[in-house]
């Protein structure tokens, strides 16, 4: 009866993507994405088979989105090293991830993930017969990994996490946890995780490996761009950046950065680029701003005290030029990507809403890396004892670099893994 309800609910998630893609953009990328998929990916297997010298083996990594996909990145790209005859298939299941991701030149196949319904999970798997299939943190599709036991191949889900609250641990959650039972293996990343699933009764093919976004963003800070814009505007001031900010972020901090009475250079990195936004933030501030295709312009950068970041795919290098950040999207959504800033050292400020389902934010916040802020006058105290304070300052951040290069491996580990898999099930 579950199983019925499952594919029942797959079809009415189709349902209701037709119904709203005429007044919703990423519905409708969402079903163009789909359309032709499986003749396109035919043709594509098809002229890598005849390029190929030798039989084709695909290694199919699966992301929900682009955070799963930066997730994803460090194992398909060692395994790509480990394994350079391979050909790697990347499929996504939103257009937020595929649209950005789709000219990714570490994979061989890109394309959107087929509804999971059985008949194309099963025309899904027999088309691409991988050697193996990774599924990136929350990823459990029913008719896939169904499809993908049935056929004897390896299925591995990585950089996992479980929460008590979620559905594989109620008394309702036996079809849920079915689906976990069909894992070949999976690497979670933290022992509660790990926990959660010995308490019912999943233990044998569980790994605690950490978390791959640490991989991810050690070596975004070795291949971290040079800014000469940013470097120019921070002109050895201290400075705080804020990234990937909010209204509700902004409004906690424009009072902050009017009143502040000692040298500061913020840097804002919207969220969202949305000009007549920015133009608005700008009028509220009473310190002067500039945004950064204005400077790139030849606008004079020396007046500024705030550096708006007008255009995308910059933020992970500019917190090199920072000496503090503030991650937006906790009072609302839910907090961004903290290890960037994290990788560099910076003590961390984000909001008090939504924060306590990141595992990196919960290990920052107790290691005194990471500050919770409920309001300005808040962030304002804590900001000012660290900005006074040279020796408390470098003490968080060598809290912050030791954390971060305590939770490297996590890659080499899963790599490790499927190499002796593949090894064994060649034999």
């Amino acid at each position: 009866m579950a199983k019925v309800l499952y594919n029942l609910s797959i079809e009415l998630y189709q349902w209701l993507i037709r119904l709203v893609s005429p007044f919703n953009q990423k519905a409708q990328l969402w079903l163009k994405g789909r359309e032709g998929l499986f003749e396109k990916l035919e043709y594509q297997l098809t002229q890598a088979r005849q390029k190929s010298q030798s039989p084709l083996s695909i290694a199919w990594f699966h992301c929900a989105s682009l955070g799963e996909f930066e997730q994803g990145r460090p194992v398909i790209e060692a395994y790509k090293k480990e394994f350079p005859n391979h050909h790697i298939l990347l499929t996504f299941f939103s257009p937020s991830g595929y649209e950005i991701r789709k000219n990714y030149e570490g994979a061989d196949i890109i394309c959107y993930l087929p509804a999971d319904t059985p008949s194309n999970a099963k025309r899904f798997v027999e088309l691409i017969n991988p050697t193996v299939a990774f599924f990136v943190k929350y990823e459990f599709w029913y008719n896939y990994l169904n499809c993908l036991k049935q056929a004897n191949i390896p299925s591995i889900s990585f950089s996992t996490i479980f929460r008590e609250n979620q559905v594989y641990f109620k008394s309702y959650g036996e079809f849920n946890r079915s689906i976990l039972r069909l894992l070949t293996h999976i690497f979670v990343q933290n022992e509660k995780s790990a926990s959660l699933l010995a308490g019912i009764q999943i233990q044998e093919n569980v790994s605690i490996a950490g978390d791959t976004r640490f991989d991810r963003v050690a070596q975004i800070a070795q291949n971290k761009r040079v800014i000469p814009i940013a470097e120019q505007f921070k002109n050895d001031t201290q400075t705080l950046i804020v990234g990937s900010c909010w209204q509700q972020d902004f409004d906690v901090i424009c009072p902050f950065i009017n009143s502040f009475a000692h040298p500061l250079k913020v840097i804002i990195a919207p969220h969202e680029i949305h000009p007549e936004e920015i133009a608005q933030w700008q009028k509220q501030l009473k310190k002067p701003s500039i945004r950064y295709s204005e400077a790139l312009n030849g606008k004079e950068l020396n007046n500024a005290e705030i550096l708006f970041i007008d255009n995308i795919g910059m933020l992970s290098s500019l917190y090199q030029y920072a000496d503090y950040a503030w991650i937006g999207g906790a009072y609302g959504k839910g907090l961004h990507n903290t290890l960037e800033a994290a990788t560099f050292g910076l003590p961390i400020f984000f909001g008090n809403k939504v924060y306590t389902k990141f595992q990196e934010a919960m290990d920052l916040i107790a290691i005194g890396g990471a500050q919770v802020i409920d309001n300005t006058q808040t962030f304002e105290s804590i900001f000012t004892s660290l900005y006074q304070d040279f020796n408390k300052r470098k003490e968080v951040s060598d809290k912050i670099l030791t954390y971060v290069k305590s939770n490297i491996g996590s890659t080499q580990t899963i790599i490790n893994f499927v190499k002796n898999l593949i090894q064994t099930t060649n034999k």
